[in-house]
């Protein structure tokens, strides 16, 4: 074969496995131990490994990163032989006080996490944080919770992010974009390739005579389109984890079929994608 036939050849391979790779979205599942509230740390092991879930973004219930080393290790230990990776850890408290702060990246740098969400209560600790994302090369992705909060309209969080180091992104929570009437496909594209984590939660909004309410619903069924995001993030080809996520308490009472519906619906849409 002659040379330009064969180098041909290899870059068609190449974009094939690539696009392969971006293609498979239920590989990108992970979940939010968040939706796990109800269960303990050994409960949250079994769990993840009967619906062959892989990745974890652990709360404070369940692996704290203030907690003595000993158990860390512990934990650390009984994750691994389960074949479980701790991704990201959040949402994690932040501080004015750089020093304090430094802890939360030991930790992560510790645990191998190369991600950690963050929703600051005052801008003024980006700066501390992002002379830590720096010194330790570890991204933190903002958080956003609903229109009234710090973070909870995206162009906020664009003009904080504009200007800073880039492993200063988002963790965009599709459910809270939705229930504030924007779109999370959209949202997700004006990010412009800095959204470092994803929460992959649903809702539905009803109208009020005061404020509007939203109400968790099960993945796909509300009102955040999340079939257009996944197509959107499979031509992006994001190769970030989906952490399947719910604030509701009554499907937080019943999380096997709260995810195992969640993880039907990614493997749908996937299958109608390809």
């Amino acid at each position: 074969m002659k040379l330009f036939p064969r180098l041909a050849l290899a870059a068609f391979a190449a974009v094939c496995a690539v696009s392969l790779h971006a293609a498979d979205l239920t590989q990108q599942l992970g979940i939010q131990t968040w939706t796990l509230r109800n269960l303990k740390f050994e409960q949250v092991v079994e769990f993840a490994q009967k619906h062959g879930i892989k990745n974890l973004q652990m709360i404070g219930n369940h692996l704290d990163p203030k907690a003595p080393l000993e158990e860390t290790k512990r934990k650390k230990a009984v994750l691994e032989a389960a074949g479980l990776k701790v991704y990201t850890f959040g949402v994690a408290g932040t501080s004015l006080d750089k020093e304090e702060n430094r802890k939360l990246f030991e930790f992560a740098k510790f645990m191998g996490i190369q991600v950690i969400v963050v929703e600051p209560g005052d801008y003024k600790i980006f700066d501390n944080l992002e002379e830590l994302v720096k010194e330790y090369d570890i991204k933190i992705a903002i958080h956003n919770h609903g229109i009234r909060s710090l973070y909870g309209n995206p162009a906020v969080v664009r003009a904080l992010i504009k200007h800073r180091d880039k492993r200063i992104g988002v963790c965009m929570d599709a459910g809270w974009i939705a229930s504030t009437g924007l779109d999370p496909t959209r949202i997700f594209k004006e990010y412009e390739g800095r959204v470092y984590d994803l929460h992959l939660k649903d809702k539905r909004v009803e109208k009020t005579q005061g404020d509007d309410v939203a109400f968790d619903t099960h993945i796909g069924e509300g009102q955040g389109k999340l079939g257009n995001l996944l197509a959107e993030l499979k031509q992006a080809g994001w190769n970030g984890v989906m952490a399947i996520e719910t604030d509701g308490n009554e499907f937080a009472k019943n999380p096997d079929d709260f995810v195992a519906r969640a993880k039907a619906f990614v493997e749908k849409t996937a299958a109608n994608l390809n």
